[in-house]
């Protein structure tokens, strides 16, 4: 089964906040980390760290929870962040990103 993950990224706690979904969070964070897209939001403020991401099954949910987030408060998304990751952690530090294979096991 296909999952879809909505996200978010960070340049250091407290900082720039980018929200994203993706049906692959492994390849969409090493896009980030690698700014493949140097343009974008997410490279121009060095948005490369994950601080929160929240899993779903369906694409149609997952996009409906994005735009939910986009249409918060800052102070509303950083209470989000710190009720899950108090201390803006990278959630990605220890996941393999050269490793195509890769997949997160909940």
């Amino acid at each position: 089964m296909k999952h879809w993950y909505v996200y978010i990224m960070t340049n250091k706690p407290s900082g720039v906040i980018y929200i994203g979904v993706t049906d692959n969070i492994v390849e969409r964070v090493r896009e980030h980390k690698n700014k493949i897209y140097p343009r974008s939001f997410s490279a121009r403020y060095n948005c490369d760290k994950l601080v929160y991401f929240e899993e779903f099954e369906n694409g149609e949910d997952s996009s409906i929870r994005e735009r939910q987030f986009k249409k918060w408060k800052r102070e509303w998304k950083v209470k989000l962040i710190i009720d899950m990751n108090p201390s803006w952690f990278d959630l990605s530090t220890n996941w393999n990103l050269d490793n195509k294979e890769f997949r997160i096991n909940k």
